[in-house]
């Protein structure tokens, strides 16, 4: 890793900017991917949190995935419109 000077005088890690951007681009799949699996199982980490056991296959935890998968999709975004 090469270090860098910023404009306030720290030093800091050239590699930071390009980890933080691939890291905010594996967000959106992963909990895609959690959101798919929990749904195919039943959702069985849901048992604790439901009132009502096996009445649909998109629990709350599969919407909570759904959510966290759609708020992580800017950087996706960005990408494919060819931003920075």
């Amino acid at each position: 890793m090469i270090a860098v000077r910023e404009q306030t005088g720290r030093r800091g890690s050239a590699a930071a900017p390009g980890a933080a951007r691939w890291l905010g681009l594996v967000a959106a799949p992963t909990f895609a991917v959690m959101a798919l699996l929990t749904c195919v199982q039943g959702g069985d980490a849901d048992m604790i949190c439901s009132p009502v056991h096996g009445a649909s296959p998109l629990s709350a935890m599969t919407l909570m995935y759904v959510l966290m998968s759609a708020f992580h999709l800017p950087p996706w975004l960005s990408l494919i419109s060819g931003r920075r």
